[in-house]
């Protein structure tokens, strides 16, 4: 069974087991999900780096094309015997007219999660599916066997402004899908207000008062003509109306009613500026998508603008609900339900992700608190991480030390270069500093000098030596030995390679050394700082 923890909690691991260990039934609000899928593409992190270094680096934060192997088949077995028949016989013929390929393999892997997420979702809730045209009509498939087809509410088209595929052989590419469903009849939906448009205003809004308010003549008449009690004489013209008469006689004298001259059917003025807005349709062309000029722009290939994501969240929740996104990437969901004063919960498969949204949340909203599940809290936590996956212990690793991981899972020689931080201890001059992550249970001189050598390649000022197992002597006496970087603007010495350990970096009593007038700016952009009016305390599930 589930067990109780902090909504507003961050959790590294497989959304599956996750879901079903964490996650009460009928406790979610909102459920927003950005799964990857791209046939045959893989999505790299870029961590550009600051302008006089070399190239950026790159890490690949997931592949995200999906292969059938053993554990598609259990899953696949899974579904096929689980009580949703309407699922398992979907999922059946899908088998059988698509095979055993990748794209079977993501929707089996899909169709499981699916499940999960309408068990934990409330009757009020409803789900999100934020996909791309190469897998939407089977996604839709699934989830009207997950929802029920009647619980299937819209195919929302979000339009990007920077057109992709090959234009010679088909049209370009310009918009994802985001598909909509509900848990029961009875979901939340507050409906969204876009602004009006110019030409819009122009045509339909066309009369000004004299205190040069805008406004059009709406029909006053009722469809209905077998309406006795709303059948009278009003201004000379007899009709039936919208309203009883002593209504229309309060809002002719307050100014509302529009006769042009004597027998003409009046009507009403209906004031631009008392309208809430243009209603927004499933056609959404107003939100435009990131790129490198946008401030909120962290460098995450898949980021999506926080209007978008506020606009899902208003439309389907209310402040103090809870929101669920369990593919987060780089936060944006969870980030948009705090701004909007919401519960909220976090999952992501890499450590490199949660360390991302971490930073992005402490920046944006520095007095937050929240829990993160699954990552290392302890020495054992961390060496039984470093056992079970080699890169994610160093990706995690290098986040103690607020470095961008460099490369990662890439073929071809070890560069010797685990992670980068760059600073500034002087003005239009960036400097780098060269990390070395180890998780192995013995470390030996050797590994030092090493360290020493890629500083000394790269023209790096410092050395970070990151390691599980605590240094030997004879490895502090060859750290010494490459003595000192000294800041001119700080007047301090640094020792140029230092040995930090994992240990001693939970605990607090050890942190890199080093000048930095940006205070960390450098090697990851900053969120944007936000302004709440309230700061909610965490909630726990009940």
């Amino acid at each position: 069974m589930p067990e109780n923890k902090w909504i507003r909690s961050l959790y590294y691991g497989d959304n599956l087991h996750i879901l079903r260990e964490h996650v009460l039934s009928n406790s979610v609000d909102l459920v927003y999900l950005d799964p990857p899928f791209n046939s045959k593409a893989s999505y790299n992190v870029l961590f550009k780096s600051p302008k006089g270094q070399d190239s950026p680096a790159q890490i690949e934060a997931f592949g995200d094309t999906w292969h059938w192997n053993a554990n598609t088949e259990d899953e696949y077995l899974e579904i096929v015997q689980c009580s949703n028949t309407a699922v398992s016989r979907m999922i059946q013929a899908l088998r059988d007219f698509l095979g055993e390929n990748d794209m079977m393999a993501y929707l089996v892997m899909m169709a499981n999660r699916l499940m999960e997420l309408h068990r934990v979702l409330k009757p009020t809730g409803s789900l999100y599916l934020h996909c791309d045209p190469t897998a939407s009509h089977y996604l839709k498939v699934v989830l009207d066997g997950v929802f029920g087809k009647e619980n299937y509410r819209n195919e929302i088209s979000w339009r990007r402004s920077q057109p992709k595929s090959h234009t010679i052989i088909n049209f370009p590419n310009c918009r994802d899908v985001i598909l909509r469903y509900s848990k029961t009849g009875t979901a939340k939906f507050f409906k969204i207000y876009g602004e009006y448009d110019p030409n819009y205003i122009e045509k339909f809004y066309r009369f000004v008062d004299e205190n040069g308010r805008r406004y059009q003549l709406d029909n006053l008449t009722n469809p209905n003509k077998n309406r006795p009690n709303l059948t009278y004489e009003f201004l000379g013209v007899t009709r039936v109306w919208r309203w009883t008469k002593e209504r229309m006689m309060e809002a002719y004298k307050n100014g509302l009613i529009h006769q042009s001259q004597a027998g003409t059917v009046p009507r009403l003025k209906r004031y631009l500026d008392e309208m809430q807005g243009q209603p927004i349709t499933d056609d959404w062309d107003d939100i435009e998508h990131l790129h490198g000029s946008h401030a909120e722009t962290l460098g995450y290939p898949t980021q999506k603008p926080l209007a978008l994501l506020e606009r899902i969240i208003k439309a389907s929740s209310e402040e103090g609900d809870i929101v669920l996104d369990p593919f987060c990437g780089c936060g944006t969901a969870v980030h948009a339900a705090e701004r909007l004063n919401r519960q909220w919960m976090g999952i992501d498969i890499t450590h490199l992700a949660i360390s991302l949204i971490e930073k992005r949340l402490r920046d944006a909203f520095p007095e937050i608190e929240f829990a993160i599940e699954g990552t290392p809290k302890d020495f054992e936590g961390a060496r039984d991480l470093a056992k079970r996956d080699k890169y994610q212990f160093q990706w995690w690793a290098c986040s103690l030390v607020n470095a961008a991981p460099y490369q990662g899972k890439k073929k071809g020689a070890d560069s010797g270069i685990d992670g980068l931080i760059f600073f500034q201890d002087e003005k239009k001059t960036t400097k780098k500093i060269v990390v070395s992550v180890k998780g192995g249970e013995n470390v030996s001189v050797a590994m030092i000098r090493d360290l020493a050598h890629v500083v000394n390649r790269e023209k790096a000022q410092i050395g970070l030596f990151v390691s599980l197992a605590e240094p030997t002597g004879p490895m502090k006496i060859e750290a010494g030995k490459e003595g000192y970087y000294y800041s001119e603007a700080f007047k301090k010495n640094y020792p140029k390679i230092q040995i930090l350990t994992i240990e001693d970096l939970l605990s607090g009593r050890a942190r890199p050394s080093y000048p930095d007038l940006t205070g960390g700016g450098l090697t990851f952009k900053k969120a944007k700082q936000e302004k709440k009016a309230e700061q909610q305390e965490p909630l726990k599930f009940k």
